[in-house]
């Protein structure tokens, strides 16, 4: 694995806030999912807490198949064109645009994150179809006007968008706060959009889980907060939920060859605004 994942032409500036000293979540979830983005430290904590939590890596590709399998029903099933990825993560295979364009080559899609290594891979999430587009934004998901103002140009946001929340609400520990952050950029949706969600868990079934969040809450950066299952139904209050409801990302429409465990640590759902 490279010694140096952001690229030679990445800016100073963005540069400059790669901090190579300290492991970052979205660099650990690359090295789980098998990538090449991510750092000495990241591995070193990445094994420790695979040591804590021997199916982390199972749940990491949970959350990614859900990605997949919720981005296949929407623009198969469902006719949705455009798309809004908050909390992108660093590329791997099967990125949101990649998965959509593959059904529907004239899908839009805007990416947000503000890790500045996302930022500087963001060349990888900008490839489209001729006839779709890709964006990039470098914001805080705190930081919804901003979001919404910068997707418009992009997306039409008079017509059905899937909002993509994917393990970043997670990263807001004040409930109404996180809540509210979801509001917010729900209600700037027209009617016929969607919120896919998927959360980090807490479960008496699942001590080993609670160990690994609290040995990265130690180290890591940012800090990660856990949420029963009941309270991430929460997000989605107000929205019609599509079945099967919100449930471990492997069991989340699973499809005939996946091989994942039946109960992960990462649940997620799909509502329907309407």
């Amino acid at each position: 694995m490279t010694e140096n994942p952001a690229p030679s032409s990445t800016p100073d500036h963005v540069r400059d806030r790669i901090n190579t000293a300290q492991p970052h979540t979205a660099r650990i979830w690359n090295y789980w999912l098998g990538g090449k983005d991510n750092y000495p430290v990241d591995r070193e904590v990445g094994d420790q807490i695979r040591s804590l939590h021997p199916g982390i890596g199972d749940y990491a590709l949970a959350d990614r198949l859900f990605l997949g399998r919720a981005v296949r029903h929407l623009v198969a099933d469902r006719g949705v064109r455009q798309f809004l990825d908050v909390g992108t993560g660093l590329p791997t295979a099967d990125n949101t645009h990649e998965v959509a364009q593959r059904i529907a080559p004239e899908a839009k899609i805007v990416y947000v994150d503000n890790d500045p290594l996302v930022l500087a891979h963001a060349r990888a999430l900008l490839t489209s179809t001729p006839e779709g587009r890709t964006d990039y934004l470098d914001a805080d998901l705190r930081d919804t006007a901003s979001i919404l103002e910068h997707a418009a140009k992009t997306l039409d946001l008079s017509k059905p968008v899937a909002l993509m929340l994917l393990g970043v609400v997670i990263f807001i520990p004040d409930e109404a706060e996180a809540r509210g952050l979801v509001r917010d950029l729900m209600k700037e949706l027209a009617p016929g959009s969607y919120l896919v969600l998927s959360h980090t868990i807490t479960s008496p079934a699942m001590p080993d889980v609670d160990a690994a969040v609290a040995f990265w809450n130690e180290h890591g950066t940012p800090k990660l907060t856990q949420r029963t299952p009941e309270r991430v139904a929460g997000f989605f209050d107000g929205l019609e939920l599509l079945e099967p409801g919100v449930v471990s990302c492997s069991r989340w429409r699973p499809e005939a060859d996946d091989t994942l465990p039946d109960e992960v640590a990462m649940y997620g759902g799909v509502g329907l605004k309407r």
